[in-house]
C-alpha cells in the first residue's frame, strides 16, 4: 500500500469520479485509475461500483473513505502546524449552521482579525450539521442544542426561548401571547423533522396534553419566515432568530419556557487545527464580553 494509491482513492471518493480526482490532483486519469487499480489487485478488493454514468463507493471503500478522510485531514493539520502563518492568511474555513443569525457579530470580528481567510457557510438543521462535522465536510458547525458526546469541542453562544410568530395581515396585531392549545388551533407552518426547534415544540405540546399538526411543513428556517409572511400561518423560532421583520408578528408563548441553547462546535480532534482554533477564540472572547456585562 502506498501513499500515492490512498491519495488516489481518497480523492476520487470525495470528489465523485476519476476525471475531477485528476483534476484535483492535477495527473491524468489513466495514472489515478491505476493508482486505485493496484490498490484493489494489492488486496484483492472492490473500492468501487463503476459504471459509465457514475462511480460509486463498495461498503469496503466507504470504511476506507471514512479512515482516508482522518488520515489526510491529519495530514492538513500537520500541514498547518508548519505553516501557521499561511493557514491564517490564505486558509478556508467551512461552517455549517443551522442559523448564521447567531455568527454575525463573531464572522466580523474574525474577518477583522483574519481578512484574508476563506469563509463558506452552508445551511442545515440540527441532524445535517452533526452529519458533516463527522464526515469531515464542515470545520465548525453551530446549533441549536449543546451535544452529550464527548468527542465534541462545545462553545455555548447563547440561550434563549422559543417563540411563535405571525404575518401582521394575518394576526391584525403588533404583538400577541398565546398558549400552545390556542396556537394549535391556527394552520402551523413547520419545519422539517430533524429541526431541535420542532422536537422541543412537539415534546412541550406532548406534555400539555396538545397536539400541534403541521398545515405546512418546509424545510430551513427562511422558507417558514417567507410562507409565515405571505398569511401561510403560524411559524416557531427561537427569539433569537426572530430578529427584524416589519412583515411579522411576534407571539409569546404562554407556557413552561422552552430554551434554545445556541452552540458553536467541532470536532475534538480537530480543535487544535489553526483556522478552527483562531475562531473559537475569537468567539469565545465575544461570548465572554457580553456574559460580563
Amino acid at each position: 500500500m502506498r501513499y500515492v494509491q490512498l491519495r488516489a482513492f481518497h480523492n476520487v471518493a470525495i470528489h465523485g469520479g476519476f476525471s475531477r480526482a485528476a483534476e484535483a490532483l492535477f495527473l491524468t486519469q489513466p495514472a489515478i485509475s491505476d493508482q486505485v487499480r493496484k490498490l484493489e489487485e494489492e488486496y484483492d478488493v472492490l473500492l468501487f461500483n463503476r459504471n459509465k454514468k457514475q462511480v460509486t463507493l463498495t461498503h469496503s471503500g466507504q470504511q476506507l473513505l471514512e479512515i482516508t478522510r482522518r488520515m489526510f485531514d491529519v495530514e492538513q493539520q500537520a500541514l498547518d502546524l508548519l505553516s501557521e502563518s499561511r493557514a491564517l492568511r490564505a486558509g478556508k474555513l467551512r461552517i455549517v449552521a443551522d442559523a448564521a443569525h447567531h455568527l454575525l457579530h463573531i464572522l466580523a470580528a474574525f474577518r477583522r482579525t483574519y481578512p484574508t481567510v476563506q469563509i463558506s457557510i452552508n445551511s442545515g438543521n440540527t441532524e445535517t450539521v452533526i452529519t458533516s462535522l463527522h464526515a469531515y465536510e464542515a470545520d465548525i458547525g453551530v446549533l441549536g442544542e449543546i451535544p452529550q458526546a464527548g468527542d465534541f469541542e462545545v462553545l455555548k453562544l447563547n440561550s434563549t426561548p422559543i417563540i411563535a410568530f405571525a404575518s401582521r395581515d394575518y394576526l391584525q396585531a403588533d404583538h400577541a401571547i398565546m398558549t400552545l392549545d390556542e396556537l394549535s388551533k391556527h394552520p402551523l407552518v413547520m419545519r422539517e423533522r430533524g429541526s431541535k426547534t420542532r422536537q422541543k415544540l412537539e415534546s412541550m405540546a406532548e406534555q400539555c396534553g396538545v397536539k400541534l399538526t403541521p398545515l405546512i411543513e418546509a424545510e430551513g428556517r427562511e422558507a417558514v419566515r417567507e410562507i409565515v409572511a405571505a398569511r401561510g400561518g403560524v411559524g416557531f423560532v427561537s427569539s433569537a432568530e426572530f430578529g427584524q421583520d416589519s412583515r411579522l408578528v411576534r407571539i409569546e408563548i404562554d407556557g413552561p419556557e422552552m430554551l434554545m441553547d445556541e452552540a458553536l462546535i467541532c470536532l475534538r480532534d480537530r480543535s487544535n487545527g489553526k483556522l478552527v482554533r483562531a475562531f473559537f477564540d475569537v468567539a469565545r472572547k465575544l461570548t465572554e464580553a457580553v456574559s460580563g456585562l
